[in-house]
């Protein structure tokens, strides 16, 4: 309340009270003190087992190679998969001033809470505030070194960390992950929905799994049905960035830590559209 309130509730005060004129304040959190991050992107899914931390892990790859210093936050807190995709076995270290990422084979940094586990395999047994703090921390505590594009790997769904992330990180935007079944216009909708309620610029959408392409024949087979993205992006007013394979080549490559060892760019266009994006 202003100086000249008298009622004791805002209820009773005009909109030109200089208290209601204020606003909301801000939840954005800031980085470590040593921090600088010039970008920060999520990957969203609103739904699992979509693929959104290859996806992840894809575009992280795909601005190392153009020359950027890329790194990845995984917010996914109890079901972290970016370490094993990059076949990182080596535990965070700390010192008296914070926390460091571990770089990958070609320096991208990492940071994830299989990094501070005594075993990969432990389970984090977390109530979601005690989840979300976390990810907060990984944002304030990490120590995060000349970084051009951050990629947030977000737990699917609209839940306690979605919200986290969306309120405490300054996101230039988000990459919305989804594949090509019956229930992606509902899922995809949520996702826009929850990212137009907190302002957060949606760069688009990308489709993963949406066909297998015969090694013999040469012909698409769409495994999951003929794909609806176009219709729902179209519905939603976003645009269709990428309609990625399924590719036992690179399932293998994940599989074994080797992501990095991919040859074929396939997100290489949705890198530029985000560096486009978000200089615009």
């Amino acid at each position: 309340m202003s100086e000249g309130c008298t009622s004791g509730s805002c209820g009773s005060c005009s909109e030109s009270c200089s208290s209601r004129k204020s606003g909301p304040k801000s939840l954005l959190e800031k980085p470590h003190q040593l921090s600088n991050i010039k970008k920060v992107i999520g990957v969203v899914s609103g739904k699992g087992g979509v693929g959104k931390s290859s996806i992840t892990a894809r575009l992280a790859i795909s601005m190392n190679r153009k020359g950027y210093h890329s790194a990845v936050l995984d917010a996914d807190i109890t079901g972290p998969s970016i370490p094993k995709l990059f076949g990182i076995n080596q535990k965070a270290y700390a010192t008296e001033e914070g926390l460091y990422p571990v770089p990958t084979k070609n320096g991208i940094d990492i940071m994830s809470i299989n990094l501070l586990l005594d075993k990969p395999t432990d389970p984090v047994v977390w109530r979601g505030p005690v989840i979300a703090g976390a990810v907060k921390q990984f944002w304030q505590e990490v120590i995060w070194q000349d970084v051009d594009y951050m990629f947030v790997d977000m737990p699917p769904g609209t839940g306690d960390v979605a919200l986290t992330v969306f309120q405490s990180i300054p996101l230039d935007g988000i990459i919305i992950v989804t594949s090509p079944q019956d229930l992606v216009s509902m899922i995809v909708s949520k996702a826009v929905k929850m990212a137009q309620m907190l302002n957060i610029p949606i760069i688009g959408i990308v489709e993963n799994y949406s066909y297998f392409k015969c090694p013999d024949c040469d012909n698409k087979h769409f495994i999951f049905g003929e794909s609806k993205i176009g219709q729902v992006a179209a519905e939603q007013g976003i645009e269709v960035l990428a309609q990625l394979p399924i590719d036992p080549a690179f399932a293998t490559l994940c599989d074994k830590g080797q992501v990095e060892e991919v040859k074929e760019d396939l997100v290489s266009s949705v890198a530029e559209r985000i560096v486009t994006f978000c200089n615009k």
